[in-house]
């Protein structure tokens, strides 16, 4: 746990950022929690140990680690905003059934995706990134 914070404190201050407790926190909540966090999971997990933080605290924090690129949004079919700490390149499998999201990575997909949208150069659009949510259903739904 002392590492987790540690990082945590590492990973605001490279990006500028003001280390608060409500940072590491909210960071900490989404690492530990490890799932796709809603804000609400977050606040739920955060309040355990800190009960009198503010709601709207969270999501200004959530917005500022989104800004920096500490953390991504990521949209459920049904509208549900989630977060994810690991913002290295990689995509999800989704479950329509129970909305679980796991990570996949897979770099022979990436260059593949990659290659096709170079060769096709759509003109105007300047490729940054892809990410692929890949919707299924899970045997343990």
């Amino acid at each position: 746990m002392k590492r987790l914070i540690e990082n945590i404190r590492n990973k605001l201050s490279e990006k500028g950022l003001k280390v608060t407790p409500q940072r590491i926190s909210i960071l900490e909540a989404i690492y530990s929690l490890n799932n796709h966090p809603t804000a609400d999971n977050i606040i739920e997990f955060i309040r355990v140990s800190h009960p009198n933080i503010a709601t709207g605290t969270v999501y200004k924090v959530l917005d500022t680690l989104v800004e920096n690129k500490l953390i991504k949004k990521v949209k459920t079919d049904r509208d549900i905003l989630r977060y994810d700490g690991i913002v290295d390149n990689h995509h999800h499998i989704y479950c329509s059934e129970c909305d679980l999201i796991e990570d996949y990575k897979d770099e022979e997909l990436d260059v593949l995706l990659k290659e096709y949208f170079n060769k096709k150069q759509f003109e105007g659009f300047k490729l940054e990134d892809i990410v692929v949510q890949i919707r299924g259903t899970f045997d343990k739904c």
